[in-house]
């Protein structure tokens, strides 16, 4: 057979072996090769040819230079879409045309390697075959495209298609006749023209592909920088709340400069609202730390004080007055404060940036000003502008950079100008030369530059702000005039100088990422010494136990509940009973001695009545002659029924169960807290309070018939003599006690004996006082003959419960028919019948209401009720507390914050390793090209 492969051969062999296509592209490659001398370098075409695995007829027909009005590759894919609506016949056509093409390229290429490893000569003749077999290919598709254009004539196409394929025929045309090549120049230019023209197709499409690629990757840097800004911004707020440690701070943008050299104006441009303190005695004595937060989703813009608790304030005229009256608060001997003023500004115009404002240097202090005043703002300036923050140093245009405070406050603690960004402000006030000179100044060179602003916010000829004061927006206003003035001057043209508020917002974005990424690894490490220091003390003080101020106050209160119930189970109806017995019975005492005991006289002057009637108590007919004692015993007794029973009864029980509380919470951990102490205080007293007014009016009810009439049963008798024995015997030893303790104040026994008989004397009419003895009688004191009054009346008591208490226990009162004759007893009884009846009803309706609704209320107070700011006030009354619960959130933050640097870290280390691969993916796609 012989070694030549004509056009007839290589397509049997094709049409034998249709899935060696790849091998037709390296007989074409080679071929191609051999007949252009090797134009091709590193067979790039050939290669991405098979990378991309695109039909060889795709790769020819797209590469030809002459061919452009037919494109292949182009106009096939953007005919299908325009024809989609022209009819489906058209549209099958150009399928079928294409798939008949494809079908061709891999019938051509079965047999590529076989006559390729033959000889020199034979691969000669066959890339001649090659080309021919590709300009036969070419010829069918330009004839069906022919025929595909005439079928689609035929249809009746609307005027837009007209018009579109107008346009895409006389473009085609013009194509042709500027490359000066007719339609049949792929034939006579040969297999050097077709291999250039495929060699053109692949470098253009893959230069296409890298700009669209370098393209997203561009996007996605600068998204990836926003991201790490932010999240370092974010994270140097998490620094703030952990403490004011200087290893644990990320930099910040310090913005100083002199007095009305425009500082204000800067910051206010780049947030695009007037919202700084203004005002002619230095309004500005503390540290602005301002932190601006990119939020593109904001229905508005707002700012917030995180120390004051105010949030989403969208007045900004509010926002300065706030910062002025924070500033004001310093005291005017004070100067100025260190201590920083925390605002966040969130805005769908300002990028993520963090800036401190310091007070304005000052060369001269005013008469109304404390003399160290400069001294105090260089250092509190000096304080701020130290490594690792970048200093913002302001400077006006109109004057000379040589004698600019802020550049000679940044030089003193950045002397190589690596830290610092020079701002121009004021550039419309001087010349555009003298401006341009200022930008370019080499005697005060910047490693960061100087950046040229004009800040003013322009007036319009009536003198009105072309812009609404309040919450207007000034952004706008100041770019038109920045750009009206830069523009109309040829000086600020060129890229050498960096002009405007919105380069300036640039720079320092990509300056603080790129300082706050360099920080990163010394601020991990000092966050790790940091978290170690809290774990060892959380571990070694607290056992590493959890605490946070939701549960230490579910703790204390579930224990102050626990306690509670135990009150409840010792505190019930037999408690309450001996407490109404006990105060009833201090009743029956009071009226024994005001109707019984008491003697009527008491002056000095007014001589003792020579009987006493009580002594004849026992021998007195109350029914005859003697009917007083019966009038004494009744009215006593309707005295005590009528004493308002029923409020007394429930005042007493309520103050015992306050009473209760307050020691249970003086017990407890609350004990610790005013705040609790106050809540559950008021919480018992509100619920007694309430249910005070009806059970003590529904007990008056209760106990209203025995106003009228009392019968007392023989075993009530025999219980009331039995208690009231008791009664008086107690009342005798506090008499007994409480006239120790008087001669013992008075100075002993016999000189309470000699006062107390010199008042027996004037009583019994042996001594005549000169006057009423106020002022003395007898060689003693007026207060020493008070004590002695005091005195002879607990004596008298004594013996008046001696003898009751021995009346009590004689056989006349052992019968309740003797009832006048002893009126203790039969006192007693009744006493005792109304708290039978007061304790079953305060049992049923303020103890069991009370225990039920009390829980309820702790939790509505101390629970439920209270705001996160109240939980943290609690929890922080108590020192200890405090302390482990600083520990603990300091741990916790510290931890928080750890993650996010790692995880930064982690982000930062894949941006520099897509950085350095971008050159060598540069360099590879460069071997692709031609020449």
């Amino acid at each position: 057979m012989s070694g030549r492969l004509t056009s007839a051969r290589l397509a049997t062999l094709a049409r034998r072996t249709p899935a060696n296509t790849p091998r037709l592209h390296r007989l074409f490659y080679t071929t191609t090769k051999l007949r252009t001398g090797g134009l091709l370098r590193n067979d790039a075409p050939l290669r991405l040819a098979q990378r991309r695995s695109w039909p060889l007829g795709s790769y020819a027909l797209h590469n030809l230079p002459a061919t452009r009005s037919i494109s292949f590759a182009r106009a096939i894919p953007k005919l299908v879409t325009k024809f989609a609506t022209a009819g489906a016949a058209a549209g099958g056509a150009v399928v079928a045309g294409v798939s008949y093409i494809q079908y061709q390229a891999g019938q051509a290429g079965s047999w590529a390697v076989n006559v390729f490893n033959k000889t020199k000569d034979g691969a000669t003749e066959i890339a001649g075959e090659g080309i021919d077999t590709v300009s036969s290919i070419f010829g069918q598709i330009t004839r069906g495209w022919d025929k595909t254009k005439e079928d689609l004539g035929s249809v009746e196409k609307p005027e837009w298609l007209q018009r579109l394929l107008a346009t895409d025929e006389s473009g085609g045309s013009k194509g042709g006749q500027g490359g000066g090549q007719g339609p049949e120049e792929p034939k006579k230019s040969g297999a050097g023209a077709a291999a250039a023209g495929v060699g053109s197709a692949a470098a253009f499409a893959h230069a296409d592909e890298g700009e669209d690629v370098a393209e997203q990757e561009k996007i996605a840097r600068d998204e990836q920088m926003m991201m790490l800004t932010k999240k370092m911004i974010e994270i140097r707020g998490l620094l703030q709340t952990v403490g004011q440690s200087e290893s644990l701070t990320l930099p910040s943008i310090v913005v100083i400069g002199s007095q009305s050299s425009g500082k204000s104006s800067v910051l206010e441009a780049i947030v695009g609202h007037e919202f700084l303190p203004k005002g002619h005695n230095m309004v500005t004595r503390r540290p602005i730390e301002l932190t601006l937060v990119y939020t593109p989703d904001a229905s508005a813009e707002y700012g917030e004080f995180p120390a004051l608790g105010l949030s989403k304030v969208t007045d900004f005229g509010q926002i300065q007055k706030t910062l002025t009256d924070l500033n004001l608060a310093v005291p005017a001997e004070d100067c100025v404060s260190d201590d920083p003023i925390q605002l966040r500004i969130h805005s769908p115009n300002v990028p993520d940036l963090s800036l401190i404002d310091l007070p304005g240097y000052i060369q001269v202090t005013g008469r109304d000003q404390p003399p160290q005043l400069k001294e105090k703002i260089a250092e509190l300036c000096e304080k701020y502008i130290r490594p690792p923050n970048v200093i913002l140093a302001i400077s006006a245009a109109d004057v000379d950079l040589a004698n600019s405070t802020a550049l000679r406050a940044s030089r003193k603690v950045d002397p190589r100008g690596e830290r610092t960004i020079g701002v121009i402000t004021k550039m419309d006030l001087v010349d555009a030369e003298r401006g341009a000179s200022l930008l370019s100044d080499r005697k005060y060179a910047l490693r960061l530059g100087y950046v040229g602003v004009v800040c003013r916010v322009p007036s319009n000829a009536s003198g009105s702000k072309l812009f609404s004061r309040g919450n207007g927006n000034i952004t706008n206003a100041i770019t038109r005039n920045e750009k009206s003035y830069f523009s109309s001057h040829p000086e600020f043209s060129t890229d050498e100088f960096a002009v405007g508020t919105g380069n300036l917002k640039k720079k320092l974005m990509y300056v603080l990422e790129q300082t706050m990424a360099a920080s990163l690894k010394t601020t991990s490490e000092a966050i790790q010494r940091e978290l170690a220091e809290a774990t060892y003390e959380y571990k070694v003080q607290y056992n590493e136990r959890p605490l946070s101020a939701e549960s230490y106050l579910a703790e204390s209160l579930d224990a102050f509940k626990h306690s509670f119930r135990g009150f409840t189970d010792t505190f019930g109806r037999p408690q309450i009973r001996e407490l109404l017995k006990h105060e009833l019975d201090q009743q029956v005492l009071n009226l024994l001695a005001q109707r019984y005991w008491n003697r009527p006289f008491d002056d000095l002057s007014v001589p003792l009545p020579e009987t006493d009637p009580l002594s004849s108590l026992a021998k007195a007919d109350p029914e005859g002659e003697n009917q007083i004692w019966q009038i004494k015993l009744d009215s006593s007794s309707a005295a005590l029924t009528k004493l308002g029973v029923g409020r007394l009864a429930t005042s007493v029980v309520a103050n015992a169960i306050q009473a209760h509380v307050d020691r249970l919470v003086a017990n407890s951990r609350f004990a610790a807290h005013p705040f609790a102490r106050q809540a559950i205080t008021e919480a018992s007293t509100s619920i007694l309070k309430d249910l005070s007014y009806d059970i003590a009016d529904e007990l008056e009810i209760c106990i209203k018939p025995y106003k009228y009439r009392i019968e007392l049963e023989d075993h009530e008798w025999a219980r009331g003599r039995e208690n009231v024995a008791a009664v008086l015997k107690e009342e005798l030893q506090v008499c007994e006690a409480a006239a120790k303790r008087l001669e013992d104040q008075v100075g002993g026994r016999k000189k309470v004996r000699d006062v107390m008989a010199f008042i027996d004397r004037v009583r019994g009419g042996q001594v005549v006082l000169e006057g009423d003895g106020i002022g003395g009688a007898g060689g003693y004191s007026a207060s020493l003959l008070a004590k002695g009054r005091e005195a002879v009346f607990l004596r008298d008591r004594t013996d008046v419960l001696k003898m009751r208490l021995l009346a009590v226990k004689s056989k006349q009162c052992a019968t309740k028919k003797n009832k006048y004759h002893c009126p203790e007893v039969f006192l007693d009884a009744v006493a005792d019948k109304l708290t039978t009846t007061a304790d079953l009803f305060l049992d049923a309706e303020l103890l069991s209401k009370f225990y039920y609704n009390f829980p309820r209320e702790l939790d509505a107070r101390l629970g439920r009720g209270l705001t996160q700011a109240e939980i943290d006030r609690f929890a922080r009354e108590d020192p200890k507390i405090s302390r482990h619960l600083d520990v603990v959130r300091r741990k916790d933050l510290l931890e928080t914050v750890l993650k996010e640097m790692e995880s930064l870290r982690a982000l930062e280390a894949r941006e520099k390793r897509s950085s350095r691969r971008e050159p060598r993916e540069e360099r590879r796609k460069g071997g692709w090209s031609l020449f």
